[in-house]
C-alpha cells in the first residue's frame, strides 16, 4: 500500500530525515515511535508532500507521490490527521466533515454522514456543535471522522493520543484498530502502550535515522530498545 524508500528531508539547512524507509501493507496497523524531535512528524509531512523529500522515493499502490501536491496525494486517497488536528472552530461538526467529503472509492464501503456518526456516537450528539466548542478528545475524534469522510484508501495519524484523558484514548484505540481491515494505517505515537495494543509492525526512529522495525510483539519485549530510544 505504502512504501518509503531511504528518503531525506531538511528544514533549510537542517538535516531532518537520515534516509527512512519504511512499508505499510493493507490489513495492517504500524506504528512510528519515538522521543520528541526525532522525525515522526516530519516522515508523515514527507509522505504526504508538505515536506517533499529532497532524495528517496515514496510509493503509493505502486505509483510514486513524492513530489506531488498535497492535494494530489488526498485525493489519490491518502487520509491524514495532523498533530494539531486543524479542525475549523466556526464550523459545526456536521459541516467539518461535510467540506472534507471525497466520493467513495470502488471497493470500499462508502464513509457516508450516517456511517460516521455510527462509529463516532458521540460526534452524532455534538452533530450542531462548533469545533471550537469540543474538548480535545472530541475534536480529535472530529479530526479522524473528518480525515474518513474524504473515503481514504490509507489513514496517516499524527500523534493521536497526545494530551488526551485515558477514556478518550482507549475509545479511540477501539476506532483505530477496527478500521484497519478496510483502511491500513500509519500511526506516530509517544504512547508506546497504546501503540503495543493496537499495531502490527513498529519502527522506532531516533535522530531522523530508522533504529528498529519488527513485529510489535517483538519490540514490546525488547527492554534494549525501549530504554535507549523510547524512554524520556
Amino acid at each position: 500500500m505504502l512504501e518509503v524508500r531511504d528518503i531525506h528531508v531538511y528544514y533549510g539547512d537542517s538535516y531532518i530525515l537520515q534516509g527512512v524507509s519504511l512499508t505499510v501493507h493493507p490489513g495492517e496497523i504500524v506504528c512510528l515511535l519515538g522521543r520528541n524531535g526525532a522525525g515522526k512528524t516530519t516522515t508523515m509531512r514527507g509522505i504526504l508532500g508538505y515536506n517533499p523529500p529532497a532524495a528517496g522515493e515514496v510509493l503509493f499502490e505502486g505509483t510514486r507521490i513524492s513530489g506531488r501536491p498535497v492535494y494530489e496525494n488526498v485525493c489519490r486517497g491518502i487520509g491524514y490527521v495532523p498533530e494539531d488536528r486543524r479542525i475549523f472552530s466556526d464550523l459545526t461538526v456536521e459541516e467539518n466533515l461535510e467540506v472534507a467529503s471525497l466520493k467513495p472509492r470502488p471497493g470500499l464501503a462508502p464513509w457516508t454522514m450516517a456511517r460516521i456518526f455510527e462509529t463516532f456516537p458521540l460526534l452524532a450528539r455534538l452533530r450542531r456543535h462548533k469545533g471550537g466548542a469540543l474538548s480535545g478528545g472530541e475534536q480529535q475524534m472530529l479530526a479522524i471522522a473528518r480525515a474518513l469522510a474524504g473515503n481514504p484508501k490509507l489513514l496517516l495519524l499524527d500523534e493521536p493520543c497526545e494530551g488526551l484523558a485515558p477514556v478518550i484514548v482507549e475509545s479511540l484505540g477501539d476506532i483505530i484498530a477496527g478500521l484497519k481491515a478496510e483502511i491500513p494505517v500509519l500511526m506516530t505515537e509517544q504512547n508506546a502502550h497504546f501503540a503495543f495494543g493496537i499495531s502490527d509492525r513498529g519502527y522506532v526512529i531516533d535522530k531522523g535515522r530508522v533504529r528498529y522495525e519488527g513485529p510489535i510483539t517483538e519490540l514490546a519485549s525488547n527492554r534494549d530498545i525501549q530504554d535507549r530510544y523510547l524512554a524520556v
